[in-house]
């Protein structure tokens, strides 16, 4: 199951019945009887508006959340709610009060007071209206404040809903809002728009930037503070747009140079009414956000924008955020504003995983998490996918290989990237039989992954595959590959020339029974097992095996961790005597006042 974390506006109690409208701190999501459908929950993408949320899962189904306002117009009490639409569903976006859903099949399905005034609640196939049958597939689509944009196979871009600011690509004077698809541009390879934008972003296959909609703030990068028709952007800044995000007033872009350190920076344009530019000054063209936060080797991954505010996520994993605060949306446990990029503290993630018996099954899954890959695969789109280069150094023929499945990645899309991963880690020709044909000729594709992980260290014996450390009368087995992934320790004694590879014991005791279960989880989870009550000697303890694991670089560091839950342990253990105390008190109150009133009844 995925974890899912949230912060900011719970407007109505939206998805958080017992929660405040306003959550400032990151909290964990959890869907109703999650674990009924455990398999069916992997979350694909989520997207959210003002008045609902839209979660889309793997297997092609989606799932709304709607405020209380939207359901009493549809006069439904049902919340959450599933999506019936019958073509499995490949992307969701969702706008002010309007949603797009994009299916496998090429199709569009939209609903929104500005597609349909007499329908607003239902959902109709938008993209059957394009007037061309040959542009009706669709490859993928965008929500703006109060219109919907499609991009075709025939890269061609058509917009439905309002012309108010221009955002359609024509002229602002007042026009009713348009029900049927226009043609905007043609030659486009991709599109960018935000749910609070009145204004579009489109790129064309020569990395030619155009606009239009709404400037009033600069958003657009022009210095004339008017509704813009579609226009050629002159002034980008130089290299490859990898990604631009569009909030109410103000736009980021994500550029990449590859020979620059930074490879990617980041740049914004608008208005500074609500800080979202991440800089001290206002600006109508687009400059760059410098920060301490955005090292060399942590290139950013991915940028999203709110409607003032926005959220930065770089390549080891850290969230940042600027902007707009007023719902607490930036997480950072308070509704002020913030000039300048920041990090957000992510609360502890749940995990659910049974480590006492490990299979192979858990195995897979541990390496598809991102602290266990460390080579990077470019896809068509230019999006980034992980892969473990530990497994495919032993999964393909030779070191060769890596480049021939680089470039078989750089043809494929996100979702075939996986699967053509998921095939290598688990040699199942069967997920998808076409894609397999292309790998077969690089891989080892008579190994199964059981064979793999015992060739990682060029020994066949089953029993070998594993690290026994020996504790007074209890042995704990560990797969070497785990331990070389935890512990610098025993990386380098497996990696080392001169290792024999044995199955080894080594005797370690000592630390504690209960601190060693605290390394045991830690080393497989990389999180502290709960309701581990923690004492001032285990502390004292973890800090010795941490030195003696090298488990030093991890991230979150453990005895940061154990140092923060035996802090909260001890205040809690504090409350709870003060309650005791309080309560005993009360009962002593009480009695001395029973015996009072009895004596003097006992006078009289």
């Amino acid at each position: 199951m995925n974890e899912i974390i949230f912060f900011g506006n719970n407007q109505e109690q939206k998805l958080f019945k017992n929660e405040s409208k306003k959550i400032t701190k990151p909290i964990q999501f959890k869907f109703e009887n999650e674990n009924e459908n455990e398999n069916e929950k992997q979350i694909k993408q989520i997207s959210s508006g003002e008045f609902s949320t839209i979660f889309l899962f793997e297997n092609g189904k989606a799932i709304e959340y709607l405020n209380e306002e939207y359901l009493k117009e549809k006069d439904s009490n049902q919340n959450p709610s599933e999506i019936q639409i019958e073509e499995n569903i490949q992307k969701v976006t969702v706008g002010f009060q309007n949603e797009a859903i994009l299916t496998k099949e090429g199709n569009v399905f939209a609903k929104g007071k500005d597609i349909s005034e007499k329908n607003p609640n239902e959902f109709m196939n938008i993209s059957s209206l394009i007037e061309d049958p040959k542009d009706r597939v669709i490859q993928d689509i965008a929500c703006g404040y109060c219109s919907i944009y499609l991009l075709t196979s025939n890269q061609n871009v058509y917009g439905i809903g309002s012309n108010y600011f221009s955002q359609l690509g024509f002229d602002s004077t007042y026009q009713p809002n348009y029900e049927k698809p226009v043609l905007m541009m043609k030659n486009v390879s991709k599109i960018f728009s935000g749910n609070s934008s009145n204004f579009i972003f489109l790129l064309n296959s020569n990395q030619e930037l155009f606009c239009c909609g709404n400037n009033y703030h600069g958003q657009l990068g022009f210095k004339s503070l008017a509704p813009v028709k579609l226009t050629k952007i002159q002034n980008i800044p130089k290299g490859k747009i990898i990604d631009i995000k569009c909030g109410d007033g103000h736009s980021l872009m994500l550029i990449e140079n590859e020979n620059e350190n930074p490879k990617r920076k980041l740049y914004s344009s608008g208005d500074l009414k609500t800080n979202g530019l991440g800089k001290e000054a206002k600006t109508s063209e687009f400059t760059e956000i410098k920060s301490s936060l955005f090292e060399d080797d942590d290139y950013i991954l991915d940028i999203s924008c709110g409607r003032d505010q926005n959220l930065i996520l770089t390549s080891k994993g850290k969230l940042i955020s600027f902007g707009g605060n007023f719902h607490g949306q930036l997480g950072t446990g308070d509704t002020e504003n913030q000039k300048i990029p920041i990090q957000i503290e992510l609360p502890k993630l749940r995990f659910n995983e049974d480590i006492s018996n490990y299979h192979i099954s858990y195995l897979i899954k541990l390496f598809r998490r991102k602290e266990f890959c460390d080579i990077s695969f470019k896809t068509k789109n230019e999006e980034i996918i992980e892969a473990h280069k530990l497994i495919l150094k032993y999964r393909l023929k030779d070191e060769n290989e890596f480049e021939k499945l680089q470039e078989i990645i750089s043809s494929k899309s996100i979702k075939e990237s996986n699967q053509i991963f998921e095939m290598i880690y688990s040699n199942n020709s069967k997920i998808n039989p076409k894609l397999y044909s292309e790998i077969k000729e690089i891989i080892n594709s008579n190994e199964k992954i059981e064979e793999t992980m015992k060739r990682i260290y060029l020994n066949e014996n089953e029993n070998e595959k594993d690290f026994i450390i020996e504790r007074k009368e209890k042995q704990y087995k560990f797969p070497k590959l785990i331990l070389i992934m935890r512990s610098e320790l025993y990386r380098g004694m497996f990696l080392s020339a001169n290792e024999d590879k044995s199955n080894k014991v080594i005797n370690y005791d000592q630390i504690s029974n209960k601190s060693f279960q605290i390394f045991e989880y830690w080393i497989y989870s990389n999180q502290i097992k709960d309701e581990i009550e923690i004492t001032q000697e285990i502390v004292d303890e973890i800090e010795k095996g941490i030195d003696y694991f090298q488990l030093n670089k991890t991230n979150p560091n453990l005895f940061d961790l154990i140092n923060q839950e035996y802090k909260i342990q001890i205040e809690q253990r504090y409350q709870q005597k003060r309650q005791e105390f309080e309560k005993e008190k009360t009962e002593e109150e009480k009695k001395e006042k029973e015996k009072k009133k009895k004596k003097k009844c006992e006078i009289f």
